[in-house]
């Protein structure tokens, strides 16, 4: 495992990060996903990442529990804050009251003294952008926090925070959590510029695009049985890459992945790490084996040869040529 700093900060992070949502403390019984998280941090990936909205709070269980097991220090917790907890008015957001309440609640569940990334796990229109980062400073001067990012937020999001920051002299965020994946790619035209020219690594989320950069999807195919086009309640979240345009080009990917002895998630997690603004690729993992797969990317350097190919099959397709 090879690691990269967070942003310009100080903090080191595997480049692999193994996460929790849609899998622990849902999807996946407690003993597997304790079984992924020990042989995750035994490969040597230490960032591990959650939000207390997972599960309403039973990923952050699952995961202090396993984490039990090795010394504090060595390991790298992030969790985030924003989507509704509860009923109440003041049950989500980003106001001072939310921020505060849930950290600590979020500290009881992981059964820590402290979380080393804080993230906004969305922008909140409706509260003063000031309260929202002072509230997260007044958490790193408590010791609560160590480090700040965000997930989801727009260039010009960022740009107005850490102006604020500068201004006001506040603790600056680290980090930006986007959505990016070979088959997704909006943050290469404004996020990643803006991110690193404020000192933000990105932490990305959905690097094998909801599973159908494993290559299981097939154009014109049946959908396998267990996969997560097959679950109702998530196959939403894959409907942008299903289209036979798409999984055709995928088909063409994972040709290249196999000249090169790779499988073609390996070649997904190489391609998102080329990058030197992307600190972390997050996996999820609902069992052991996939961690194995997926740990092999680290260290990998695709040639420019490669990545050319890779660019080429990727204009054949639609809505990735006009991110």
């Amino acid at each position: 495992m090879e690691y990269r700093q967070l942003g310009n900060s100080g903090l080191k992070v595997s480049e692999i990060a193994l996460g929790s949502w849609l899998t622990y403390g849902k999807t996946v019984e407690d003993t597997t996903a304790e079984d992924c998280i020990r042989l995750a941090y035994e490969k040597g990936i230490n960032f591990f990442d959650t939000a207390n909205v997972y599960e309403q709070g039973q990923a952050e269980r699952v995961l202090g529990k396993a984490l039990k097991d090795y010394q504090r220090d060595q390991v790298v917790v992030a969790t985030k804050v924003y989507f509704p907890m509860g009923d109440g008015p003041n049950d989500r957001g980003l106001s001072r009251k939310h921020i505060i309440e849930q950290c600590d609640k979020s500290l009881q569940r992981l059964d820590m003294d402290y979380i080393d990334l804080y993230q906004c796990h969305r922008f909140d229109s409706t509260v003063p952008l000031e309260e929202t980062l002072m509230a997260l400073d007044d958490l790193v001067k408590q010791g609560k926090v160590l480090y700040t990012g965000v997930s989801e937020w727009s260039g010009a999001q960022i740009e107005k925070a850490q102006a604020i920051t500068d201004r006001r002299g506040l603790h600056k965020m680290i980090s930006n959590q986007p959505v990016y994946n070979l088959l997704q790619r909006y943050i290469e035209a404004e996020i990643l510029p803006v991110s690193e020219s404020h000192g933000m690594g990105q932490i990305v989320f959905s690097p094998l695009a909801q599973g159908v950069l494993t290559g299981k999807y097939k154009p014109n195919g049946e959908i396998p049985e267990g996969s997560r086009a097959a679950n109702k309640d998530i196959s939403g979240f894959l409907n942008r890459y299903m289209d036979n345009e798409t999984l055709e080009a995928v088909q063409k990917l994972d040709a290249i992945a196999d000249q090169l002895d790779l499988s073609l998630v390996q070649l997904s997690l190489a391609w998102i790490l080329r990058n030197p603004g992307i600190s972390a690729a997050i996996i999820g993992a609902s069992k052991p084996s996939q961690i194995e797969e997926n740990v092999k990317a680290s260290g990998i350097k695709l040639s420019d040869d490669v990545l050319d190919e890779i660019d080429n099959v990727l204009e054949t397709i639609e809505h990735v040529r006009k991110r």
